[in-house]
């Protein structure tokens, strides 16, 4: 594993692998060594694991860590316990030279690395979560006007009641943050399109669902879309609405077949334009390349409200930049600022 990243990563002038290690402990070691910009991490290694190894990196030396993930359910839940702890991204396990995907895989391994590798790394930890809103707390106290939005039911009439999110590259964490923030109430359904191997989109509601006040699950194909619950598109599948005559009921489908990313946040989108027009509000959230800016400008022009979040606060700032590029975004709002931005949606 660790020769096949190595070169798959080396084909690339801009990366130099400076240094290797067989366990968490030789890792840590290394990195105090080498001071690399990016660590590639496996969870399931001897002495120490790789979890363990991340709680000593982000607390002692915090940089970007992409997890190298097997595809499995075990491996979905360590993955997503990694990047609560601060990865910003996995790459799967299964890297065979026969894998068909394997060139996808190169070129996503590659881009992440050099992406995240000159951006300047933000550890959003749960401590760090919990230093900046001490510290917003502080600030509010000496400047009122300068502290973020804070979430409450707007006043007047509602006129959205679909919300699409498009994620990607560092999405979990984000879409966790997004989610958590809303109340039990929140008077509108959601549908996630978060780029995701397909064992890890249901462990990925399931958690979600654990830590929000709002229902989160994996779409079923057919189900009735339902205010306050969140459905999450299943990997290697899309996600779409239909709207029927008093109810919008889902649809999983493998179709289209051609799509770059299933599911994708284009069909989803535009799905959602088509289905119910000004009553929906598109998000989009960090992500490398551009999918979702033509379901977005779909949405648009049918009079939905779109959100982009910002630069700042993006683990990689692609699917949102291509959306505030074009002049789609109504909206370009720090991560923490989503929640409040889509309540307040719901009734603009």
């Amino acid at each position: 594993m660790r020769k096949a990243i190595g070169t798959m990563l080396e084909k690339d002038p801009a990366i130099t692998v400076v240094a290797s290690a067989r366990n968490g402990q030789e890792g840590l070691e290394k990195i105090k060594q080498f001071q690399p910009d990016v660590v590639t991490l496996d969870i399931e290694m001897p002495i120490m694991d790789g979890l363990t190894a991340l709680k000593h990196i982000m607390a002692d030396m915090p940089r970007p860590v992409l997890m190298v993930s097997s595809l499995t359910t075990e491996g979905a839940e360590s993955t997503l316990k990694a990047m609560e702890l601060g990865a910003v991204d996995f790459i799967p396990k299964q890297l065979s030279k026969v894998s068909l995907d394997i060139v996808k895989i190169e070129e996503d391994l590659r881009e992440k690395v050099k992406y995240i590798g000159t951006r300047k790394f933000i550890p959003r930890t749960q401590a760090f979560r919990a230093k900046v809103r001490a510290a917003a707390s502080a600030q509010k106290k000496s400047d009122p006007t300068s502290i973020r939005r804070e979430l409450m039911t707007p006043s007047g009439t509602q006129v959205r009641d679909v919300v699409a999110i498009g994620v990607s590259t560092g999405g979990p964490p984000a879409v966790q943050n997004v989610l958590s923030r809303l109340p039990a109430a929140f008077p509108a359904s959601i549908v996630i399109a978060q780029h995701m191997p397909p064992a890890f989109t249901g462990p990925f509601a399931k958690r979600l669902d654990g830590v929000c006040k709002i229902h989160v699950k994996e779409a079923e194909d057919g189900e009735r879309l339902m205010p306050g619950t969140a459905y999450v598109a299943p990997g290697g599948k899309h996600l779409m609405i239909d709207q029927k005559v008093s109810r919008i009921e889902l649809r999983v489908t493998p179709h289209p077949e051609e799509a770059l990313y299933k599911p994708s946040a284009n069909v989803l989108i535009s799905s959602v334009a088509k289905g119910v027009g000004k009553r929906g509000l598109g998000v989009i959230l960090t992500g490398m390349g551009s999918d979702g800016k033509e379901g977005i400008a779909e949405l648009k022009q049918k009079g939905g409200r779109i959100i982009a979040q910002n630069e700042q606060s993006c683990v990689v700032y692609g699917m949102p930049k291509a959306v505030v590029d074009a002049d789609l975004a109504d909206e370009i709002v720090d991560i923490d600022d989503v929640a409040g931005a889509i309540v307040e949606g719901l009734y603009k």
